[in-house]
């Protein structure tokens, strides 16, 4: 089960102005099980995103980054269409032409050009995309379309996922109460490089496109690029922000306003929120760790340290089995890749209880303490470096047995 994760309840996922969602059961990879999403948007709405940067991009990446360079950039976007089963990776120029297809078919059934059309893909790689069930699948999308089907969307895009993951927020800005509602799937090939999953935030404020674009970046920044669950940085991530400007409220157009900057905060707030979930429901996890490393020189060298400990497979062990075997901590700091640490300045807790300083364990840790840290089904890991005053945050969890057993049947 999830670590304190719970399915959202979907009369809390409130419509978004200007933005519909239709779900159908296409039988992409298995029958009886919705598989296929289309969300489209109303005439206006701004659209930007960011990409997995894994040099083995999916074809619908590729696509997607054409078509938002290929129209007015992002103003004009009508509809995105996701399939779960397939991935469409490593599947070459046939790739491609798939994508392609299902961008046509959808501007065909909706109106307006295949580049208003962004794909999407999830599933197993290097497998060809059934493209003919995915056509035959949109009709059944576009008769289902609604506002109120977040909660529908969002199990339509889950893959090793067992819970789906979706946030909905309420803010003002400028007198206007702005709605923001988002989902996202991943639980395995979770890594920070860019997204590592799929998500879709959607607001109803009115945003610029160069502030959309600016907002998902930072958005990512805080949220998707720290998780970490296996270190596989995922051929498909794709992280889309979408301002359909239906809100009764001025234009956000100045970057330095109080405007912009609440409506940054929110979008990220969501965007944690549903990082955070793809960590508690990561495959076979029983524990949701936070590393925390505070007084760096710089954000950089506190970022190394902390992916260094979230990634290392003997401590995300050690903690499935509440075995308090912290050294392998000490361990990770060190081979981080900082060539001037002074070990003999560093201090570790686990959370409030101190570890280890002056280059060793502290004469004050006691090992029941660690145990009794180790057992909780939430921990901090709190690194300080004592070089100064950057800090970072990442969030993973352990690994089990049941990690190996759902990727070992994964395809089965």
């Amino acid at each position: 089960m999830p670590v304190n994760l719970s399915a959202p309840d979907p009369r809390t996922l409130l419509p978004v102005a200007g933005v519909t969602l239709g779900i159908a059961q296409a039988g992409i990879r298995k029958a009886g099980r919705k598989d296929l999403l289309l969300i489209r948007l109303d005439e206006g709405a701004r659209v930007a995103g960011v990409f997995t940067r894994n040099r083995f991009c999916a074809a619908p990446v590729v696509v997607c980054r054409q078509h938002l360079s290929m129209i007015d950039p992002g103003h004009g976007v009508r509809a995105l269409v996701i399939n779960t089963g397939v991935a469409n990776a490593g599947t070459g120029k046939d790739g491609l032409a798939r994508a392609r297809q299902t961008c046509t078919e959808a501007a065909q059934l909706l109106g307006g050009t295949a580049a208003q059309v962004l794909p999407f893909s999830t599933g197993v790689i290097m497998e060809p995309l059934p493209v003919e069930r995915i056509v035959a699948g949109l009709p059944q999308c576009i008769a289902a379309l609604k506002a109120n089907a977040w909660g529908e969307a969002a199990e339509a895009i889950m893959t090793t996922d067992t819970i789906p993951k979706a946030v909905c927020r309420q803010f003002q800005i400028a007198g206007a109460t702005i709605t923001i509602t988002g989902i996202a799937k991943g639980a395995g090939m979770i890594h920070p490089d860019m997204a590592t999953m799929l998500g879709f935030i959607a607001t109803d404020a009115a945003v610029s496109q160069p502030l959309v674009k600016s907002a998902v970046a930072y958005a990512a920044q805080r949220s998707f690029n720290c998780i970490t669950v296996d270190g596989d940085t995922s051929t498909n991530d794709s992280f889309m922000l979408i301002a359909t400007g239906r809100a009764a409220m001025p234009e956000i157009v100045d970057a330095k306003s109080t405007e912009y900057a609440a409506f940054r905060d929110a979008v990220t707030a969501v965007a944690i929120q549903l990082a955070q979930a793809i960590v508690r429901d990561g495959e076979g996890a029983t524990k949701f760790i936070t590393v925390k490393v505070e007084s760096g020189r710089d954000a950089d060298e506190c970022r190394k340290v902390a992916l260094a400990i979230a990634h290392s497979p003997l401590i995300k062990t050690a903690f499935f089995a509440s075995d308090p075997n912290l050294g392998r901590i000490l361990a990770a700091i060190g081979y981080a890749g900082i060539a001037d640490l002074e070990v003999e300045g560093i201090e570790l807790y686990l959370d409030d209880v101190l570890v280890a300083e002056h280059g060793g364990r502290s004469p004050a840790y006691r090992e029941a303490d660690g145990q009794r840290v180790m057992q909780q089904p939430e921990i901090t890991v709190r690194v300080v470096l004592n070089r100064g005053k950057a800090a970072t945050a990442i969030w993973t969890c352990d690994l089990s047995h049941d990690y190996v057993s759902i990727n070992a049947d994964y395809r089965s």
